[in-house]
C-alpha cells in the first residue's frame, strides 16, 4: 500500500480525524463518482520504437525513398493498412476499441494529416 501525504486546511483535518480509517474507501468512492468530470489524461505520443501500426513504417519507408512531388501526390497506404483502418473505424463506431487500438487509430489520424499536408505541398510544387 502507498502512503500519501497531502496538505489540507486545519479545519478539514479536524473533520477528517473521526474518518481516518475510512479515508481510503471514501477517496475511492469519490474518484468513482467524479471520474467523468476529471480532465482527460494527456496521451503519450507513440514513438518509432512503439510503432502503433504498420502505417507508421509504410510512411517512413515512402519518405526515406525521397519521392518526387508527383509520387507524393499519388501516395496511398497499402490495401492491408486501409483494411486495418476500416476495422478500427468500425470498432470505434461501435465503441469497442481497446486502449492499444485507440493508440493505433491515433497514429492513422496523425499520418493522414501528415500525408494531406505533404500532398498539398506537392500539388503546389507541381503547379
Amino acid at each position: 500500500m502507498v502512503e500519501l501525504a497531502i496538505e489540507i486546511p486545519d479545519e478539514l483535518a479536524q473533520r477528517l480525524i473521526p474518518l481516518q480509517h475510512q479515508l481510503p474507501q471514501l477517496l475511492k468512492q469519490l474518484l468513482e463518482t467524479t471520474a467523468l468530470s476529471l480532465p482527460p489524461q494527456p496521451k503519450e505520443p507513440l514513438t518509432p520504437a512503439s510503432e502503433g501500426s504498420a502505417v507508421y513504417q509504410e510512411v517512413l519507408d515512402f519518405l526515406i525513398a525521397r519521392p518526387t512531388p508527383i509520387e507524393i501526390s499519388a501516395f496511398k497506404v497499402s490495401s492491408q493498412s486501409q483494411k486495418r483502418l476500416q476495422v478500427l473505424l468500425e470498432k470505434n463506431r461501435q465503441g469497442t476499441l481497446t486502449a492499444l487500438e485507440t493508440a493505433e487509430l491515433d497514429v492513422f489520424e496523425q499520418f493522414d494529416h501528415l500525408v494531406m499536408l505533404l500532398k498539398a505541398r506537392a500539388y503546389a510544387a507541381i503547379h
